[in-house]
């Protein structure tokens, strides 16, 4: 019985950050029980996560990590994270929502 090998593409792995793997991850963990968070994350993930540094892309993933209320009145600029971090990231994804 014959076998066929499949080779990665050149690039980006399922292994590197920003990789296919990591992103389709990170896009279930962007949906949202709100439609504009939904929207908003996504945005940013398709625009802008991928020229991240590795301390913001953790940061990315520890701020998926809060509840929705809190991140819409941080994204929406209601509320200001205490996390310098955090709060340099939701201004971050708040320039991506502008046209």
């Amino acid at each position: 019985m014959a076998c066929t090998v499949f080779e990665r593409p050149a690039g980006r792995t399922a292994q590197t950050p920003g990789g296919e793997r990591e992103l389709a991850r990170l896009r279930w963990q962007c949906r949202r029980g709100m439609l504009e968070l939904d929207l908003l994350l996504n945005r940013f993930l398709d625009s802008a996560y991928r020229g991240l540094e590795e301390q913001q892309r953790t940061d990315f993933v520890r701020l998926l990590g809060y509840q929705d209320q809190i991140i819409y009145d941080w994204l929406m600029g209601h509320a200001v994270p205490a996390d310098p971090a955090l709060r340099d990231l939701t201004a971050r994804i708040r320039a991506a929502m502008q046209p």
